[in-house]
């Protein structure tokens, strides 16, 4: 049996599959370590190339230390090996194996290959149904991810995720509401719903969208405290979902709904299905109906055709909508994707100095909002404490987990991890609210 380090980059979906390798490994005896390992695993991500520049640069560090003698074997897994994985073992060839996004399941034989001395190549079928498995959380903290399907089929013309991740697969509700459960049941109080785009849960297996159903279902779980709703695609939020949203006390009011972009040209060449017209209406009417709703999106600088008047609409609907909470990315052309072979498109630079340009208006968004949130009062789940200095961090509903920040939180009694706090806000500090600890709070889990 050996000493293994796993590190996962990228997204929650990613992480979850980290999850399940841990498990499989650890069950089959191997003991997972955070450094001098005799295996590194490499769980990569490869969206856009500051995501392929990170995962290659943990290769290459790795590489580092097995030239040193300080490790054995490297594994490279995930969406970066589904990609290249020719150019992976030919440019990198310290590289021992790569495991495709179908084979996560196939790390323990891929270890005893390798120790072995093989080298190893396993590409599962992408596109195959989802099997349950069970997951080493990491880090939970009272919260952890529900990966509710994979793969994803709404072909945006900038997105290569289709490719590396197969066709839209939901798990069965039954499998899923097992998983929350046990989650329940190990101590995590929030779960966070993800995929690709969450709003078409259950259309290939029910022959219809079941999202509504599993919030429901899930509600009924006893110890659940929070459900939290990440991705979905804007035409996917209709009248159910949007009441059991609002009438589902357990579903927190925070909605990642990335959009891209609010001009119809550059949405048409994205291939979305939504007009400039029906987001704005959606995020009026999400406003009008779910009191105190934070929104989350994501959006797209410098796509082909993208000029300064698409760019100035869009500001301009940041600037009305007030949207809490923004990502803002520059262009990055996937090779085999529509869009990386459209013509028109704004230089590299120009497009970061547009996504930079954007970030400073919705930094004063963001400072509005935390400013409107002084001396109300939030329950949040504690993240952190320091016993020496008496302060501890955590999130309240409105902030969700590696994206946006946290809040601080001091008290005369330590803090627990895991639990939830009543918190008035007193102050910012750097950018982040800072709050007095009044009790801990009795959740109706």
């Amino acid at each position: 049996m050996a000493d293994i380090q796993l590190i996962s980059l990228g997204c929650a979906k990613n992480q979850v599959n980290a999850e399940e390798m841990l498990h499989l490994l650890t069950e089959a005896g191997h003991k997972t370590v955070t450094k001098d390992a005799e295996v590194a695993i490499v769980n990569t991500c490869g969206f856009i190339d500051a995501a392929k520049a990170e995962a290659i640069e943990h290769v290459l560090e790795l590489a580092e230390q097995k030239g040193q003698g300080r490790l054995a074997r490297i594994i490279v897994t995930g969406c970066l090996s589904q990609r290249y994985a020719d150019e992976i073992f030919n440019e990198l060839p310290e590289v021992d194996g790569v495991l495709g996004t179908g084979s996560y399941h196939e790390i323990v034989e891929a270890v005893a290959q390798v120790l072995a001395g093989e080298k190893v190549m396993r590409f599962g079928d992408i596109d195959a149904p989802l099997e349950a498995r069970e997951r080493v959380i990491v880090d939970a903290q009272g919260s952890a991810y529900l990966k509710i399907a994979e793969g994803c089929d709404n072909c945006c013309a900038y997105c290569v995720i289709p490719s590396l991740r197969g066709k839209f697969r939901s798990r069965s509700m039954e499998s899923l509401l097992r998983e929350a459960r046990s989650l329940v049941e190990s101590g995590v109080s929030e779960l966070i719903l993800v995929a690709q785009d969450i709003t078409q849960y259950g259309k290939d297996l029910y022959g219809e969208r079941r999202l509504t159903a599993l919030i429901k279902a899930l509600a009924e779980i006893k110890g659940l405290c929070w459900i939290r709703l990440h991705y979905l695609y804007p035409d996917g939020v209709d009248r159910k979902l949007i009441n059991a949203i609002r009438d589902t006390e357990k579903v927190v009011k925070y909605l990642d709904i990335p959009i891209q972009h609010i001009s119809d040209k550059i949405l048409t060449a994205m291939n979305r299905r939504t007009t400039s017209a029906e987001i704005r209406t959606l995020f009026e009417k999400l406003r009008a109906e779910i009191p105190r709703l934070v929104l989350r999106t994501s959006l797209i600088t410098g796509l082909p055709g993208e000029g300064e008047a698409e760019l100035a609409e869009l500001a301009m609907f940041l600037e009305t909508a007030q949207i809490e909470r923004v990502g803002v990315f520059p262009y990055s052309p996937q090779e085999g994707t529509p869009a990386a072979e459209m013509e028109g498109r704004p230089a590299a630079e120009v497009a970061e100095q547009r996504a930079e340009r954007l970030m400073n208006q919705q930094a004063l968004v963001l400072d509005r909002f935390n400013e409107s949130r002084i001396g109300s009062e939030d329950i949040a789940l504690c993240t952190g404490f320091d016993p020496e200095t008496g302060i501890g961090c955590g999130r309240s509903y409105a902030e969700s987990p590696e994206v946006d920040g946290q809040i601080w939180m001091e008290g005369d009694e330590p803090l627990v991890l895991g639990r939830f706090y009543r918190v008035r806000y007193t102050e910012i500090t750097d950018g982040e609210l800072l709050g007095e600890v009044l009790a801990e709070e009795e959740m109706k889990g």
